[in-house]
Parts: C-alpha cells; sequence; structure tokens
C-alpha cells in the first residue's frame, strides 16, 4: 500500500486569445491579447501500473477543450454591456467569442479548474485530481486557484 500523495504537472502553452475586462477604470477595459498558458496541478494517492499520477497522453480532450476555449479566440464578460455588438461580430466572422461570468486570469483560472478538474476526476474513476492551476497571461503576470476543504473538491473521494 502506497501512503501519501504523489504530485506531478502539466503545461500547456501557446493558446493566444484577447480580452477585454470593460469595467476597469485603465487600458484594460479596452481588447488586449496575450498567449495564455495553463499548468495544472495533479494529485494522487494511488500511480498507476507504470507509476504515473496522470498519464498525460490521457489528456487530449483537456488539449482540445483549451485550444477551443483559448486559441485565436475573444473573451468576454457575460455582463459585458458590449455583448451584444461582439455577438454580431462573430456572426460576420470577425471573432470566435467565449463567453463565461469572469474571463479574467482569476476568473479564468477557477472555470478551468472546475472543468478539468472534472474531466480528471471522471477519466480517472476519482484516483487523479487537481489540486492547482497556474494560468499565465504572459511571463510577467499569472492567476493561481487552489480549492479550499470543502467535501468533493479535492480530496480521493
Amino acid at each position: 500500500m502506497e501512503l501519501g500523495i504523489y504530485r506531478s504537472t502539466k503545461t500547456f502553452n501557446n493558446l493566444p486569445c484577447a480580452h477585454r475586462r470593460w469595467q476597469h477604470d485603465g487600458h484594460c477595459a479596452f481588447i488586449h491579447g496575450y498567449s495564455r498558458s495553463f499548468t495544472f496541478w495533479f494529485a494522487c494517492n494511488t500511480r498507476t501500473k507504470n507509476g504515473f499520477v496522470m498519464d498525460f497522453g490521457d489528456l487530449q480532450d483537456v488539449k482540445e477543450w483549451l485550444e477551443y476555449m483559448f486559441d485565436h479566440t475573444l473573451l468576454l464578460d457575460a455582463n459585458d454591456p458590449l455583448l451584444e455588438t461582439f455577438t454580431e461580430l462573430e456572426k460576420k466572422g470577425a471573432c470566435a467569442l467565449r463567453v463565461w461570468d469572469d474571463v479574467g486570469m482569476e476568473g479564468t483560472a477557477y472555470m478551468a479548474y472546475n472543468k478539468v478538474n472534472a474531466m480528471v476526476t471522471k477519466k480517472t474513476n476519482h484516483r487523479v485530481w487537481i489540486t492547482k492551476i497556474e494560468v499565465r497571461e504572459n511571463d510577467k503576470n499569472s492567476a493561481t486557484y487552489e480549492p479550499g476543504d470543502e467535501p468533493g473538491t479535492h480530496r480521493n473521494e
């Protein structure tokens, strides 16, 4: 029987997208872009027969979801007052719009954690879970999210 928690990380780089923080009083209210990257911290109590925490070859669906959400897309908050205008621009082929409650780095970290953790825990029958995510917008700025201790958020349950 193995004791303790094993951890590994996987990073997905080079996801160029744009966003705007429409409520910001400064230049972040304008559309601006970054090449985002995502690092996930995986954890488990029991490794695979190959000794892995997470077999990274099993993350094709995660890669595809990240590319769908963040590769050459425009991210907008669901309450952006110009959402209708941008929706019309998408219909005309000017952008690939992705919308959720908080497209800032912290909100992206939270949203991506919830999505990918659900994918990973289902895929591994709850053997693996994510303990942390870091989302970088460039080499200077990032945000992280780590779940709290509420039931079902990060333990091998």
